[in-house]
């Protein structure tokens, strides 16, 4: 029992044994109109301190141990008095339209954001986060996403459209200009072989070879005999040289109707590459090789590795903070500012929805909680919340009690004159 309670107690049991004492004390010296007058307020004010002790006692015992009827209230209808607690808490108090009707006049976002803004500038925020995505970070086990991007990778080179690829990728060589540059790059390494020196002593003995090999009749063989006898090696080699590097030239004018000609097959070969079916299988087969032998673990894992090392490191940064933190969250505030509407809207709907759900559960716990109390236990604790004023009762029963009987008195005595 609180102090305050047995302070109140004392109180009231003081208040009903003065009433006792003076009625008791009065006795002896009635006749007196005065004394009649104490008497009679004494005599109301005992029997009114005894009947509201006698109530308040009995919500919670029988008085005097004596097993009266209609007393100890609350130990004899326990169950009946949780129950309507617990049914007034749920249905009257906290009912689940009181509770979403109060969710409705709250803006969450009004709330958070002032508070969020004044938070975030404070160094220890700061700090603080930076540490939480520091450790959530290297939480991040590598090797157990390895298998997961591995999958992710091998599904989408199987699920390609290689015809959708090879036309986006004739699309980008044809804007690039591909073909031309192709032509010019081989133009460029042909001309600098051809510059070389050896080359032409090779480019020599190669014609003079197939000149030997040529079976021709007649004339043409007597030609051909001639050239031989007449042309080295070197000499042949020379003149293909020349004849080749006068092609190379004339090929990198752009006007030039024989490099037009080459420019415009080349073009027609890469529009053409996904209705190229050899193409296509080549590059089908070469798909299913690389799936049937790829292993990329080992590199999934390092890559991933070094891309979690170099987050980390951005992350403890002299300037994350400044330069990528707080930008984000700026940015993120913003955003709910704007959104500030539909983000409260969100909230609410799942908190009526969380209420629905769950409303029960407000009566359920305290239920449970009730049960767990012994009977001396809640009778304790309801006396100790409630039991200062309950006896008051009792005092203001004796002091009531002893004005109504000096008035009664005084009555009863004006009476007997008349």
């Amino acid at each position: 029992m609180s102090p305050k309670t047995k302070e109140s107690k004392k109180i009231a049991t003081y208040s009903l044994i003065i009433m006792g004492v003076g009625f008791i004390a009065t006795i002896p010296f009635q006749g007196s109109i005065w004394i009649d007058l104490l008497q009679g307020g004494f005599e109301a004010g005992l029997v009114g301190g005894l009947a509201d002790w006698f109530a308040v006692t009995a919500l919670f015992r029988h008085p005097l141990g004596l097993r009266i009827p209609h007393t100890a209230l609350l130990p004899n209808n326990r169950q009946r008095v949780t129950n309507a607690l617990v049914s007034m808490l749920k249905n009257d108090w906290l009912s689940k339209e009181s509770i979403q009707d109060k969710v409705k006049q709250i803006s969450f976002t009004n709330m958070l954001i002032p508070l969020v803004k004044k938070e975030i500038e404070k160094e220890r925020f700061k700090k603080t986060i930076s540490k939480l995505l520091r450790q959530a970070i290297e939480y991040v086990e590598v090797e157990k996403i390895t298998p997961f991007i591995k999958k992710q990778l091998e599904m989408t080179i199987s699920n390609l459209d290689l015809k959708k690829l090879l036309d986006r990728l004739s699309s980008v060589l044809l804007k690039e200009q591909v073909d031309e540059k192709a032509l010019d790059y081989v133009l460029r390494e042909a001309e600098t072989w051809l510059s070389k020196e050896e080359t032409s002593r090779r480019l020599g003995a190669v014609t003079m070879n197939v000149l030997s090999k040529v079976q021709v009749d007649g004339v043409l063989q007597f030609a051909l005999k001639s050239i031989q006898s007449l042309l080295n090696e070197e000499k042949m080699g020379n003149i293909v040289k020349n004849l080749l590097m006068s092609g190379i030239k004339s090929l990198k004018h752009a006007e030039e109707p024989n490099r037009k000609a080459l420019i415009q097959y080349i073009r027609k070969q890469m529009i053409g590459m996904s209705e190229n079916q050899q193409l296509v299988s080549g590059v089908e087969k070469w798909r299913e090789k690389l799936l049937a032998n790829w292993e990329p673990d080992e590199q999934i894992t390092e890559t991933l590795s070094k891309i979690k090392q170099n987050v980390i490191e951005i992350i403890e940064s002299d300037d994350f903070i400044e330069r990528y933190l707080m930008p984000m969250t700026q940015y993120l505030l913003e955003k709910v500012e704007e959104n500030q509407e539909a983000i409260d809207s969100w909230i609410k709907v799942q908190i009526a929805i969380l209420v629905e759900r769950n409303h029960a559960q407000i009566g359920n716990l305290v239920q449970e909680n009730l049960d767990k109390l012994d009977t001396e236990t809640l009778i304790d604790m309801v006396e100790n919340n409630v039991g200062k004023d309950l006896q008051w009762i009792r005092v203001n029963g004796a002091v009531c009690g002893f004005i109504i009987g000096i008035i009664l008195t005084a009555i009863h005595g004006l009476i007997s004159l008349v």
